[in-house]
């Protein structure tokens, strides 16, 4: 019962780790829009 448990934690885990891999996009902080600076 206890490998079948490390064993489904393992997967999970691995799952969740090859998930975030996939997560793209630009690393920075979009500029404010011109209307807001105005403000």
């Amino acid at each position: 019962m206890r490998t079948k448990s490390i064993l489904l934690l393992s997967l999970l885990l691995l799952t969740v780790l090859l998930s975030a891999c996939g997560q793209k996009g630009p690393l920075y902080l979009p500029e404010p829009d011109e209307q807001e600076q105005g403000q």
